[in-house]
């Protein structure tokens, strides 16, 4: 059985413990959790979760203008999903098996986005000159501009770019890597949620692509990411991307499972 409402209190008081089960899988909800409890803001959300026999087998969420997160949500649990919901899912993101059988009760969707989850094993650091440090708020027209190009690249630009950039600058959530001292590359890392960080987005503007800054600033995140603030990282790729899918196994991280986003109209 389904159970909705738009608090994340109440959805954090039932769902998280389940959540927490499998931490590196359940990356993205936990996140949103963590940045919903330090005020990041929402409009007209989303949470529910799938109990069978009173116990909570699977979670949803929905906090626009971001996709549906069925991360956590088993695959007898979809068609109940969607019928509840009206088959109101014009946007989603989950586990290939999850997301399969959704288009299967919805349709032929209009684009469709396939990711591989990594989990960082033993962090191999390139050798690439330069140095990566935290960003600071002189860098904040910079990152702004390339939060916008990264959203226009892979179509996954949403909501307000500055306030975004601005708020992950204030959470010390943003590395750029600097060569004869400009930046060249950036990395974001997530806060911790269950002892997993995230990195992502990852951003080198073309004209300073090919010369290892994107591995380089990635690797110098995960590395603050374990030495100052998490147990473990991970990352998501696009598998139609194959030079970032060597280069982030390159440096240590290693696949976890396959996910798909996918869009209506």
């Amino acid at each position: 059985m389904w159970t909705f409402t738009s608090s994340a209190e109440e959805y954090a008081a039932v769902a998280e413990p389940f959540l927490l089960g499998d931490p590196v899988r359940n990356t993205v909800p936990l996140t949103v959790l963590a940045n919903l409890r330090a005020g990041t803001p929402v409009r007209d959300p989303v949470f529910g979760w799938w109990t069978v026999d009173g116990e909570v087998r699977g979670a949803v969420f929905h906090t626009p203008p971001h996709p549906a997160g069925l991360f956590a949500v088993p695959v007898e649990a979809v068609a109940p999903l969607v019928k509840a919901l009206d088959g109101r899912l014009p946007m989603f993101v989950g586990p290939l098996e999850v997301t399969g059988e959704a288009t299967r009760l919805l349709g032929t969707p209009s684009r469709v986005v396939s990711e591989r989850l990594f989990r960082l094993g033993t962090l191999n650091v390139p050798d690439v000159p330069g140095r990566g440090r935290l960003a600071e708020p002189g860098d904040l027209p910079l990152l702004v501009s390339w939060y916008q190009a990264f959203g226009e690249e892979t179509g996954m630009g949403e909501g307000d770019v500055v306030d975004r950039v601005v708020r992950r600058l204030e959470g010390r959530e943003l590395f750029v890597w600097e060569a004869d001292g400009a930046p060249v590359s950036l990395a974001a890392l997530s806060p911790a949620a269950g002892g997993v960080c995230r990195i992502g987005p990852v951003y080198t503007p073309p004209s300073r692509r090919r010369r290892g800054y994107g591995a380089a600033v990635t690797a110098h995140a995960s590395r603050v990411g374990l030495a100052e603030r998490c147990e473990q990282v991970v990352l998501f790729t696009d598998l139609a991307n194959p030079t970032s899918n060597a280069i982030y196994q390159a440096i240590g991280y290693e696949p976890v499972s396959d996910y798909e986003h996918i869009a209506y109209g």
